[in-house]
């Protein structure tokens, strides 16, 4: 006992450290290390006195922290300690061979820690690298000192020295011990802060997730500086001193707009550290301890917020908060609704305002030497910690957990703060859903465009109807076979003759541009010749798949009010309300045109081209969602949306005149547009198989040799099928697949029986697929935007969110629908003006 000067308790931050630094002993958690290069004549002997003497002079520095078998953990004051200090002569190696010691030596030391039962928990090295210059390695733990007080022992050690130097000695103001600051500390009122804090925190159940990175955690850290353009430090500079804020709501302001973004959440929480200094406690400015505190900041980021209201708010909700900064940050914790062993957040913001700055405090201490290539480690348990250097120009330097995040996200981040406050800068009127996060260049590159250059001679293309360019292939290639069904066959030629008959009739019955007219027909000949046929006519077609429920395909006939319903009675029986008998009870539906019925006046119809003016902007096909997130919707398919796709479709993935097409989707499905459409506007053959066949995939695999099938689509889970019938694979045949998400496993299986995998992704109102990927070995992505479409992944304010950064995906383009059939309400909620076009309103 007669070593021991002083026995205390922690401060709330030192338990918190400790805590940290007993649970990862290894981590080399909060062991700060500061280094530098001395050139001049440096008396070492005096340098070395000098540390020691600011040891005897402050109770912090010679203090141990004990804690096993107590009932709490207790700082322990010894009366003397004795500096660890090593010195080494490096002047014989190489520059580069000086550079390797000192860089190993550091992380060494770093990994190395401190016994925290031992004072004291410091020490310093030495190494001559020339005669006249020295690399100096200060370590130290965070549990003693916060960086308000580096400058304040910088600045009595080089004192001591020159002191010491010239054989003179110096006499300080005692300085008030830590233990003091304990004291005041115990004085507070403890049940007052928690009924601040509890009403703080609030309905927060959860922390803001950064919404990068992985979920990885480890203790190897790395870090980033950038530094601020003159120019913009000047503005900010001004900004706040026209507005009456501090840089440090500022900053905070900016990073929870940052937050905001890259997490998608308006409720936003991170820390933030306070000097915990009380201007009651009398001195408190010079004493040296760690009176540094984090405390959580709770930022409310509503979009139609204006900017300049919105930081004053967050400035006043600071000074409140600083009259209980002395709470601890485990005790918030639990007086919070986010759930224990939770952390309350993942980032910390440190604003380092110090009165004395390590550069002042470095600056002209001595007249014979100078300092340079200075440098600081520390380790803070945080995921991310962004410390805010004040200055002229300002700087940031962001740590964080490598293996979490990459260094190109750290840089990206960094950049976007800097548009933010950029942003703010410049508009400070503006509301926070108008500020930006990106640069002009970050704008460009997410913003996907398709390609418009759609080859020699077709740029327009897409305003041709898709019959229009079937009989253009016609022209070409009349006597080629177009389509096989079973044991039947059709040249283009004969399909175009008999499409074109059955036109002329529906004509005859009224039918014309935006006229909905129903096909129930099972794949079939019939089938292909009926859906030409409506298009020729001007007609807009329903899928009503025969084998759906009954209860199904009558909600699609009442809610679309079909008045023209195309079926064969003896091969695609339907419902009895969609039969002739039943006629009567529907008043929309005034004409079952029943093929078999009528097949002799069909064929009494001139087999020529129909001359139907037809606006690129009429409906091609009315499809209805499977209603899977609700009510079924059918989606209006404009007949550009259907030729842009298909033209798109045709340069990639491709098909050829030499390619066969295997058609196995239900017509009601929106896939199967292009398995139908496709190959006849480009000379392919295209096979059609029964529902029945499409469902085995025995019988699959062998229509897939007898017809030497070079092209197929379908759904994983079709080709799961395949391959569990045994299906050896086909290598001249092209896979096309979509509908659902394509499994890395599945595709590389695929991959090695085919010639190519494409994955297709699109939603029924942007017309089928709006993009396509040829499936590499190790990778399944969405791809690129088709032709005339726009990808854009957004925040919730239509903002594109930063690379890495979750989003929902908008698609535009000349693929979007016209909207949904007799849903006015939810077409105007879905389908909403591109903010890219013009400057979108303020979100509700």
């Amino acid at each position: 006992m007669e070593t021991i000067a002083d026995i205390y308790e922690l401060s709330p931050m030192q338990q918190g450290m400790l805590f940290h630094s007993l649970y990862n002993p290894l981590s080399g958690m909060y062991c700060e290390q500061r280094s530098c290069l001395l050139s001049g004549n440096l008396s070492v002997s005096a340098f070395k006195r000098a540390w020691q003497q600011v040891i005897d002079r402050h109770t912090i520095l010679r203090t141990a922290f004990h804690w096993e078998e107590l009932e709490k953990p207790l700082q322990v004051v010894y009366q003397t300690v004795e500096l660890p200090w090593v010195e080494y002569d490096w002047r014989e190696l190489t520059a580069s061979e000086q550079q390797e010691k000192l860089a190993a030596f550091l992380a060494a030391e770093q990994q190395q820690g401190f016994d925290l039962n031992n004072a004291p928990l410091m020490r310093c090295a030495l190494m001559q690298v020339r005669e006249d210059a020295y690399y100096f390695v200060w370590n130290y733990h965070h549990l003693l000192l916060d960086g308000w007080c580096n400058g304040i022992l910088l600045k009595e050690v080089f004192a001591f020295y020159e002191a010491f130097h010239q054989g003179q000695s110096l006499l300080l103001k005692p300085s008030r011990p830590y233990r003091d600051y304990i004291a005041w500390l115990q004085q507070q009122d403890r049940e007052q802060a928690e009924v601040f804090w509890r009403k703080t925190l609030k309905g927060l159940s959860t922390p803001t997730h950064l919404g990068i990175g992985n979920n990885s955690s480890s203790e190897n850290r790395n870090e980033q500086y950038y530094q601020f353009s003159n120019a913009l430090t000047e503005a900010l500079q001004t900004l706040i001193q026209q507005h009456r804020l501090t840089l440090n709501t500022l900053f905070q302001g900016a990073w929870a707009l940052l937050l905001s973004r890259y997490s998608g959440e308006t409720d936003i929480i991170f820390g933030a550290t306070v000097s915990g200094r009380p201007p009651s406690l009398t001195d408190v400015e010079s004493m040296v301890g760690l009176f540094i505190n984090t405390l959580p900041v709770r930022v409310q980021v509503k979009a139609e917020a204006s900017l300049l209201p919105w930081l004053q708010t967050l400035q006043i909700q600071n000074i409140e908060k600083e009259q209980y900064s002395y709470s601890s940050l485990i005790e918030i914790q639990k007086w919070s609704e986010i759930p224990r062993g939770t952390p309350l957040f993942e980032s910390l913001v440190i604003f380092e305002n110090y009165p004395i700055s390590l550069d002042k405090a470095l600056q002209g201490w001595s007249d014979h030497l100078t300092i340079s290539e200075g440098q600081g480690v520390e380790k803070t348990n945080y995921p991310l910690t962004l410390s805010v250097l004040p200055g002229s120009p300002l700087a940031l330097r962001i740590s964080y957990d490598s293996d979490r995040f990459s260094s190109e996200s750290m840089t990206r981040l960094l950049g976007h703060l800097e548009i933010l406050l950029t942003g703010i800068v410049q508009n400070p009127e503006q509301q926070l859903w108008q500020l930006s996060l990106l640069t002009p260049f970050e704008q460009e590159q997410l913003t996907i465009q398709g390609n418009e250059e759609q080859g020699a001679g077709r740029r327009e293309d897409w305003k041709i109807p898709i019959h229009q360019l079937f009989e253009r292939q016609v022209k070409k290639t009349p006597e080629a076979i177009a389509l096989t069904f079973e044991n039947q066959s059709l040249t283009y030629q004969q399909l175009n003759h008999k499409a074109n008959q059955l036109a002329h009739y529906l004509q005859q019955l009224g039918i014309k541009p935006e006229t909905l007219v129903g096909i129930g027909l099972d794949p079939s000949i019939e089938m292909v010749v009926s859906l030409l046929a409506i298009l020729k006519a001007g007609g807009t077609y329903l899928p009503l798949d025969p084998n759906y429920p009954a209860q199904r395909l009558t909600f699609m006939v009442e809610d679309s009010k079909i008045a023209y319903l195309v079926t064969r009675s003896l091969r695609s029986p339907l419902p009895p309300l969609l039969r002739g008998d039943q006629i009567e009870s529907n008043q929309d539906l005034q004409w079952i045109i029943d093929l078999d019925q009528i097949q002799t006046q069909i064929n009494q119809q001139p087999t020529t081209n129909l001359e139907t003016k037809i606006n690129p902007q009429n409906l091609a096909y009315i499809i209805y969602t499977s209603g899977s997130t609700g009510v079924p919707k059918g989606v209006q398919i404009p007949h550009h949306a259907l030729s842009n796709f298909l033209l798109s479709m045709s340069q990639k993935p491709g098909l050829t005149p030499e390619d066969t097409l295997l058609s196995v989707t239900t017509l009601s499905f929106d896939i199967a547009a292009l398995e139908l459409y496709l190959p006849l506007i480009v000379g392919a053959k295209l096979v059609l198989v029964s529902r029945t066949l499409a469902q085995d995939g025995m019988e699959l695999a062998q229509q897939l040799e007898n017809h030497q099938v070079t092209f197929m689509q379908g759904t994983p889970a079709t080709w799961k099928l395949l391959l569990a019938s045994g299906w050896q694979g086909k290598q001249d045949l092209t896979i096309l697949s979509g509908g659902e998400a394509l499994e890395l496993r599945l595709a590389q299986q695929l991959q090695q029986k085919s010639k190519a995998v494409w994955n297709l992704y699109g939603p029924t109102e942007t017309t089928i697929w709006s993009s396509v990927y040829q499936v590499t070995s190790d990778k399944v992505r969405l791809g690129k935007p088709i032709d005339n479409t726009q990808f854009y992944v957004l925040d919730r304010d239509y903002n594109p969110v930063p690379i890495g950064v979750p989003g929902e995906l908008y698609i535009g383009g000349m693929g979007v629908a016209r909207g949904y059939l007799n849903r006015p309400e939810l077409t105007a909620k879905r389908f909403i003006p591109s903010p890219f076009d013009a400057p979108p309103d303020p979100p509700p």
